[in-house]
């Protein structure tokens, strides 16, 4: 009997087709390249906060475990990285692997890369710090097996970041037939409607493993610059934050954004 997967195989082969490109800022990951800093930092902030860290610090994030779950070819996994973090970076498209080990050892990056699914760390009893899961919900077929998973990767007190595109008319106009038919951002197919998660329905299901949305914000792309900051609208791309309640406390209220 065949375990259950989260995996859909035609989005692995479409990456598998792009691997190589992952590097190319000009290319079909251009936003991930454009938003990397804003993310980064926006990630640094959040979890020195949360963790009581420096975020002035030269390594902030140092002692950290951090998971990037679809990592791609590492532009966040390198970033993270250059923090402090001890990263763990996985994908299930083997190509992404590849490139992501290349370009970290020509950066001098220790980084630990790994083909595999959130299920298999899972089942191993991996635990992390934090779990950054961006722009992957989106393209998996089961999103409840998939974020039940990655749940299970948070440690007690840890913290999980999802970034996604919401399901509104705005995202379809937006992220769909404008960046992918009409200004030609991204390849065709890259994105499927009908599997953009709203917030309301990833804070349900982050809650059912007792993690609590405690920070939201989103994300607007400026067209004419492709300059990305964050933003009060979540119409479109937007990121939660959620921890995984132990009851002795919350950092909230410490929170400035």
């Amino acid at each position: 009997m065949n375990e259950q997967t989260s995996i859909d195989p035609r989005e692995v082969a479409f990456f598998q087709g792009l691997a190589a490109l992952w590097w190319q800022e000009n290319g079909p990951f251009w936003p991930l390249h454009c938003m990397n800093e804003l993310r980064s930092n926006y990630i640094r902030d959040l979890l020195c906060t949360a963790f009581e860290l420096d975020a002035n610090a030269e390594k902030p994030l140092r002692g950290l475990r951090i998971l990037d779950i679809g990592c791609g070819g590492g532009i966040l996994s390198e970033a993270v990285a250059r923090l402090g973090a001890s990263v763990h970076g996985v994908d299930v498209a083997a190509k992404n692997i590849i490139i992501a080990r290349q370009h970290a050892e020509l950066g001098g990056l220790s980084i630990d890369y790994e083909i595999a699914s959130a299920e298999i760390l899972a089942g191993r009893g991996e635990l992390y710090d934090a779990v950054l899961n961006m722009e992957v919900v989106e393209h998996v077929a089961e999103l409840d097996l998939f974020l039940n998973a990655c749940m299970k990767l948070v440690r007690p007190d840890g913290v999980m970041v999802v970034a996604t595109i919401n399901r509104t008319i705005a995202s379809w106009l937006g992220a769909i037939v404008m960046a992918e038919y009409v200004l030609r951002w991204l390849p065709r197919g890259t994105h499927h409607w009908s599997r953009f998660p709203t917030p309301v329905e990833i804070e349900n299901l982050l809650a059912t493993d007792g993690m609590l949305v405690f920070a939201n914000t989103g994300v607007v792309v400026n067209p004419f610059t492709r300059r990305f900051r964050l933003s009060a609208y979540m119409g479109v791309n937007y990121i939660l934050t959620a921890r995984k309640g132990t009851g002795q406390g919350d950092f909230t209220e410490a929170l400035d954004w």
